[in-house]
C-alpha cells in the first residue's frame, strides 16, 4: 500500500514531528478518515495545530528538541516483544527524567497506548522535524526498532529519511541525550515554494518579544541577520513563531528546524 492508502485504512494514528504546514492534502486525508471511520488521532508536536484540534483524540505537547526522548517514551509503551538487548535498554530508561525534560507526561503515553489496544490498523506518521535533529543517528535506530517491534505502520513523509530508517540494521542504541534547552524567543522553520517576508507569531510570543503586529524586526542567529515583518495570528498558540522561507544559505535556515533567536526592532 502507498502512504495515502495506509492513512485511509488506519483506525489509530500517532503523528510526530510535523505540524502539517503546507501539507493540506495529507491533513485533509486524515480529517476525512476521522469523519468517515472515526479514526483516532494523537497529535504530538511543540506547536498546537488549531485546524486539527477538533479532530484530535489527544494532543501531546513536547519541548522543542526532545523528539529523541519522545521516541523513547513510545518505545517504552508500545514495544512489547523484542530482543533482550533492546528490552534492557527500555528497562534502563530514566522515564521520569525524559518526561520532565520533554514536558510530556508518562501518563499521556500510557493513555495513548491504552486507547490504541482496541484498534487493528495503527499508523505512526513521522515528519521532517526529525531529519536534521542533532541526535538523528539514534533517532533512526529508535524508529527502525519501533517499525520492527510494534504493530505500527510507519509513514515517513520524507522519502530519503524513510530509506535511512528502512535500511538501518544497527540497533545498538545510545543513551538518550540530555535535552538542550530552548529558552527565550524560538522560531520554527517551514519551507514554502516562495519567499515569505513575514514571521507568524502568537499573541504570547509578541508579548514576550515586546513586538506588535506589522513591526519590522531583525532575527539574529549566530552569523545570520534577516529582516521580517511580524504578523500576529489569532489561531496560533504558544511561544514558538513560524518562520516561512525557501531554502537559504543563511545559518538560521540550516540544520534543525527550531532556532533560539534574538529579536531586534528595525527602528530601535
Amino acid at each position: 500500500m502507498n502512504k495515502k492508502e495506509i492513512i485511509t485504512k488506519s483506525d489509530f494514528i500517532l503523528s510526530l514531528g510535523t505540524m502539517f504546514f503546507n501539507k493540506e492534502e495529507l491533513k485533509n486525508l486524515i480529517i476525512e478518515s476521522i469523519e468517515k471511520t472515526d479514526t483516532k488521532l494523537v497529535y504530538m508536536h511543540p506547536i498546537e495545530n488549531i485546524d486539527l484540534k477538533p479532530f484530535c483524540t489527544q494532543f501531546i505537547k513536547y519541548e522543542a528538541g526532545s523528539e529523541e526522548g519522545i521516541l523513547a517514551l513510545i518505545l517504552e509503551n508500545f514495544v512489547k516483544e523484542t530482543t533482550d538487548k533492546i528490552q534492557k535498554f527500555i528497562n534502563d530508561l530514566d522515564l521520569g527524567y525524559i518526561s520532565a525534560e520533554s514536558s510530556a507526561g508518562e501518563e499521556e503515553f500510557e493513555e495513548a497506548y491504552e486507547n490504541s489496544k482496541k484498534f487493528q490498523f495503527k499508523t505512526l506518521i513521522i515528519g521532517e522535524d526529525l531529519i536534521e535533529h542533532p541526535r538523528v543517528e539514534n533517532i533512526v535506530k529508535l524508529l527502525s526498532i519501533i517499525k520492527k517491534y510494534t504493530d505500527f505502520n510507519l509513514v515517513v513523509l520524507d522519502s530519503d529519511f524513510e530509506e535511512r530508517i528502512n535500511s538501518c540494521e544497527n540497533f545498538d542504541l545510545e543513551e538518550i541525550a540530555e535535552l538542550k534547552s530552548f529558552d527565550g524567543t524560538i522560531v520554527y522553520r517551514v519551507i514554502e515554494d516562495k519567499q515569505n517576508e513575514n514571521l507568524i507569531t502568537s499573541k504570547s510570543f509578541a508579548q514576550i518579544a515586546k513586538i506588535e503586529n506589522n513591526d519590522e524586526v531583525f532575527l539574529n542567529y549566530k552569523s545570520s541577520k534577516i529582516k521580517k515583518t511580524i504578523k500576529i495570528d489569532e489561531k496560533l498558540h504558544g511561544t514558538i513563531a513560524i518562520l516561512n522561507t525557501r531554502d537559504s544559505n543563511e545559518e538560521i535556515f540550516s540544520n534543525y528546524r527550531y532556532k533560539q533567536v534574538k529579536i531586534e526592532k528595525v527602528d530601535a
